[in-house]
């Protein structure tokens, strides 16, 4: 799978949904902007644990726009791999076979 090319799918999907259901759409991106604007962990802490319930849940696109929110957030290899960890752990033998596409996701998207 390539991930770039998957994101921008990702996308084109979201903004057509986001036409159909404008009001639904902009609802949930204010609950979005809350979410990581308040509170008291930092915004990648926030998204570290975004993509540990990506991971456990299964869900690629997810896992996707989550690390690429963390690589442009700084996140780094080491982080994202302990954060895919504890995904494991809590998701079991499925949330190791994803957890092996984010890390994928995040090498392909930083060159490593």
């Amino acid at each position: 799978m390539d991930w770039q090319t998957k994101l921008d799918d990702t996308r084109q999907g979201l903004r057509r949904l986001n036409k159909a259901i404008p009001d639904t759409a902009q609802a949930f991106g204010a609950l979005g902007k809350s979410v990581k604007q308040g509170g008291v962990l930092e915004f990648k802490h926030k998204e570290f644990v975004a993509l540990g319930i990506a991971v456990a849940v299964r869900c690629d696109d997810c896992i996707g726009l989550h690390v690429e929110t963390l690589v442009k957030a700084g996140a780094t290899r080491e982080e994202v791999s302990d954060v895919l960890a504890m995904s494991i752990q809590m998701g079991g033998g499925p949330a190791m076979m994803y957890a092996a596409k984010a890390l994928t996701c995040f090498d392909e998207l930083t060159g490593s």
